[in-house]
């Protein structure tokens, strides 16, 4: 189970990565969604999620029992969702903004300064 759930997450990011090297803005803003989720489920893999022992301490117990689930992976799932999420919204802003002001690759490309330029060349009224 963990050997195809390590491969599907592989192919995930591979996936996730080809969208994000495209030049299409549209592909670029789902592999970054891709890459997101995909990230929160390797963190979220390392709490042992097949554990359905829960992480609290016994009343005269001296520690956690042996197998139990680890809460810090999910603590830190949860807040990568959060941001994430934030990530992705902001990102798409960002394109529809682009794609309103018919944004080209090229051109932005263009736009940035050169390596020999001691100063950046003015930014441009959207």
């Amino acid at each position: 189970m963990n050997l195809l759930l390590i491969l599907t997450l592989g192919i995930g990011v591979a996936a996730g990565v080809y969208l994000m090297l495209s030049r299409d803005l549209f592909r670029l803003v789902v592999g970054l969604a891709i890459l997101g989720s995909l990230a929160n489920m390797i963190l979220f893999m390392g709490g042992r999620p097949g554990s359905l022992i829960a992480p609290v301490i016994e009343k005269g117990a001296e520690g956690l029992p042996a197998g139990f689930a680890d809460p810090l992976p999910q603590a830190l799932t949860l807040t990568a969702i959060v941001i994430g999420f934030a990530l992705l919204a902001f990102a798409l802003v960002l394109a529809a903004r682009a794609a309103r002001n018919g944004a080209d690759p090229d051109r932005l490309r263009a736009s940035e300064p050169k390596p020999h330029e001691a100063v950046k060349p003015p930014i441009e009224d959207w």
